[in-house]
């Protein structure tokens, strides 16, 4: 009876001992990282809430929203049909149509950043923002704002769901569709783009097929197509070829569907999108064998994210020093974490388009169909100057209105509107000055409505600061570095030490 009296007294003790630790969670630097990588920022207060956890309970709560509707309103001019007009335009009604596109389209953008800023899921968003760089569609070919409308809510909706359904779904949205050239993709004359990209760039990575394949494949897809009047997916059975294929060394007469379930067979599959999501969370160089450990996960889970992102959250190399600060900022991640980090209230967030064009992210609007490639190319001489400007901008203003001129704002917009969308040249000279004022009017108007509701409470922060008992540095600063030496503030100025820590290379990275 004695010795199990010690062993009791023994586990008591230990519990005892451990458990401040336990309570004290996993503390404000592992907060701070866990929240910075995985979302825009990170406020005061939810940093002081997340170093209470253990990792795996701040993971867990992370992963606990369920993807779905956002929570920012859609403008008026957002909602409704996706569809073309369906008779044909003249010149001047095209030009109309186009401009209109325009507007819409820099709503939409405007739109998706200020559900960045407001969301209560920002890991729901970061993932909206992973996928859209990764099926990629551009609104410069597809040009029509209420298909990449649609897209952008099924990115969200499957954010954090089944990449299997999420590949079904986006093969065939209709936004893809047209972006990929898949849409008149007939048997007798296949469109081997679809094919190719769906290989290369969704699912296996480069040198896992063969010409062979992407050729079979095509025919398979063929007949996948869009109704041009309701802007939704349309299969024409008159354009599929329906004879037998031979891929990736199966025969059978497949249709898209099949093929798209051959490649989720494929355990390249798996490890092509761990390690995406290796490179957009954890480093710029995945390690394979924990690249495979996860993948298999992923694999036994039936590619289910949750269990995914929940084993590449709590991977030793997630934690790791060596990988703190080793990732750079997006210009997404630069402009909204900084503005969700500072709580400046942002209502509208159209005037932050320019800045992000600027430093090399134009939202909606990807570079080529590989998307941004990140890392490293975030940085050359251009971005970074444009960086320091918005961090100087701000670092200097109580108000964003003298932070973000809207005459400087829109002086490009409003050229490139005066030129690529010129009135009709059969209309007389006064009347197509009085257009072109009108045009530039609303999108200057549409600049100057959005500064001004933009506010920096004066004091907010700091007070935030004070009721969680953070330092600044705690909350803008990435692990693992020293806070920089204060420089001098300019008159009704953010602090000082704040404006360093800002003003610092090492804010660019996290």
């Amino acid at each position: 009876m004695r010795h199990f009296s010690t062993i009791g007294l023994l586990a008591v003790l230990c519990a005892v001992l451990t458990a401040p630790a336990m309570a004290a969670g996993m503390g404000v630097a592992d907060a701070r990282h866990l929240l910075v990588r995985t979302g825009f920022g990170a406020t005061p207060e939810e940093i002081q809430r997340f170093s209470a956890l253990s990792r795996e309970a701040a993971v867990d709560q992370l992963l606990q929203p369920a993807a779905g509707l956002p929570v920012t309103p859609l403008p008026d001019n957002l909602q409704g049909a996706a569809g073309r007009p369906t008779t044909r335009l003249n010149e001047q009604e095209r030009r109309e149509y186009v401009f209109d596109q325009r507007l819409r389209n820099a709503d939409l953008r405007a739109w998706w950043l200020t559900e960045m800023l407001h969301t209560p899921a920002p890991l729901v968003e970061r993932m909206t923002l992973f996928w859209h760089n990764h099926f990629v569609s551009s609104e410069r070919k597809v040009r029509q704002v209420s298909l990449m409308r649609d897209q952008n809510q099924l990115f969200r909706q499957y954010a954090l769901g089944n990449f299997g359904t999420l590949l079904h779904a986006a093969s065939k949205d209709p936004a893809m569709l047209l972006y990929l050239d898949a849409a008149t993709n007939r048997a007798g004359a296949p469109n081997e783009n679809f094919a190719r990209e769906v290989m290369e760039l969704f699912t296996l990575g480069e040198g896992h097929y063969t010409e062979a394949d992407i050729k079979e494949a095509a025919r398979a897809f063929t007949g996948w197509s869009i109704d041009r009047r309701l802007g939704t997916m349309e299969f024409r059975k008159a354009w599929h070829d329906g004879g037998e294929k031979r891929i990736f060394g199966k025969t059978g007469t497949f249709d898209g569907d099949d093929v798209l379930d051959l490649l989720l067979a494929r355990p390249e599959t798996s490890r092509f999108v761990i390690g995406k999501l290796w490179r957009e969370f954890v480093s710029p160089t995945p390690d394979a064998a924990e690249v495979e450990r996860v993948a298999r996960v992923f694999r036994e889970q039936r590619y289910e994210l949750k269990p995914a992102l929940r084993a590449l959250l709590l991977s030793k190399d997630f934690w790791s020093d060596a990988n703190r600060g080793a990732l750079i900022k997006s210009p997404v991640e630069m402009v909204v974490g900084t503005l969700r980090t500072l709580q400046i209230d942002v209502p509208d967030a159209l005037p932050f388009l320019r800045t992000l064009r600027e430093q090399g992210q134009e939202l909606l609007a990807p570079p080529n169909v590989k998307g941004w490639p990140g890392h490293d190319a975030w940085i050359n001489a251009s971005t970074l100057l444009e960086r320091k400007q918005f961090l100087e901008r701000l670092a200097r203003a109580e108000e964003l209105g003298s932070m973000l001129p809207p005459a400087a704002i829109e002086r490009r917009e409003q050229r490139v509107a005066s030129a690529a969308q010129a009135p009709d040249e059969a209309m007389d000279a006064p009347a197509r000055q009085q257009l072109r004022q009108q045009r530039q009017a609303q999108l200057q108007q549409r600049v100057l409505s959005a500064v001004q509701a933009i506010r920096i409470p004066s004091g907010a922060w700091q007070q935030t600061l004070s009721r969680t008992g953070l330092q600044a540095e705690d909350v803008v600063w990435a692990s693992g570095h020293e806070a920089p030496t204060p420089m001098m503030a300019a008159a009704n100025s953010v602090p000082r030490d704040l404006r360093s820590l800002l003003l610092d290379p090492v804010y660019q990275i996290k």
